[in-house]
């Protein structure tokens, strides 16, 4: 372990904490009281990342490796390798100590949930048996739904009403994790044919993929294919590969000043007014729009 250490303070970093009045009206609230969300943050490429906690924290923290790896150690010396697509679950009370890996540090979605439903959906689902891999659409889903719940809590603190939707979120989120976290031999399988098709896909993102095409380098019927994108993400592949281009274009959009068509061109959609609409259909928001809002 290297000896600068850092609870936070990354580049790009996200972080919310719920302000204490706030904590109070959430407890004090019918809707929100048995779960509610905490502490919220994002920390990439996080070198020197490193916490203790002697005590344990009074709620449980759900850390999502997206990228790198790190380390967990809990009480009985239990040492726990955290590793790209996991999911590791640090109940409430339990001393630990967590941190970065020092040669590829990881980047983590971390959340924390407060409520007596979160003790239990963590023992409902085991998810405090250590880090456990995600599938690969279960990912995707993760991380759409922490940035839903950082957008809205970053947005409207003061409102319970979209503090409640956010707590929904994070159900969902656990429970979901809870239900596909550790995967047969065929869902494997299944999972080896989606990662392919996927990373055809990101190699061709400034281009364009044909439904036979990807289903010839994947070595599986279109039919076999659409039924496991619809049933991994929740879209069909050539949807999710529009998807994912969109995702690409809010990427540059926020980091570089690159032109709304220039942007079009680089994620392969020739056609300005149509990537407008498309991105609006997606994020929800123009492209201009979504540049104009303030992140991080």
């Amino acid at each position: 372990m290297d000896m600068i250490r850092k609870p936070d303070g990354f580049d790009s970093q996200k972080l919310f904490i719920q302000p204490d009045y706030m904590l109070k009206e959430l407890d004090r609230s019918d809707l929100t009281r048995s779960l509610h969300v905490g502490d919220i943050g994002c920390f990439p490429s996080a070198r020197y990342h490193y916490r203790e906690r002697k005590d344990g924290c009074d709620t449980p923290i759900f850390i999502y490796c997206a990228e790198g790896e790190g380390w967990i150690v809990l009480p009985g010396d239990r040492t726990f390798r955290v590793a790209e697509g996991q999911l590791a679950v640090i109940p409430a009370g339990v001393p630990h100590r967590y941190g970065a890996s020092a040669e590829d540090p990881w980047t983590i979605y971390w959340f924390h949930l407060q409520g007596d439903h979160a003790g239990q959906l963590i023992s409902l689902y085991g998810l405090d048996a250590g880090p456990a891999p995600l599938p690969l659409g279960t990912r995707s889903r993760w991380l759409e739904g922490f940035e839903q719940m950082y957008a809205l809590l970053t947005d409207k603190t003061y409102s319970v009403p979209v503090q409640a939707h956010a707590a929904q979120i994070a159900r969902h989120m656990v429970s979901t994790a809870g239900l596909t976290a550790g995967r047969t031999a065929q869902d494997k399988k299944r999972e080896r044919y989606l990662e392919q098709a996927i990373r055809y896909m990101t190699d061709r993102l400034s281009d364009s993929v044909t439904l036979s095409g990807l289903a010839r380098h994947t070595g599986v019927s279109k039919q076999h294919l659409i039924h496991l994108f619809n049933r991994e993400t929740g879209c069909p592949p050539i949807e999710y590969f529009l998807r994912m281009k969109i995702r690409r274009a809010g990427q540059l959009l926020d980091l570089t000043d690159l032109s709304i068509k220039e942007i079009s061109a680089v994620v392969g959609l020739s056609d300005p007014y149509y990537f407008s609409r498309l991105f609006k259909k997606v994020m929800g928001c123009s492209p201009t729009t979504y540049r104009k809002i303030p992140k991080g």
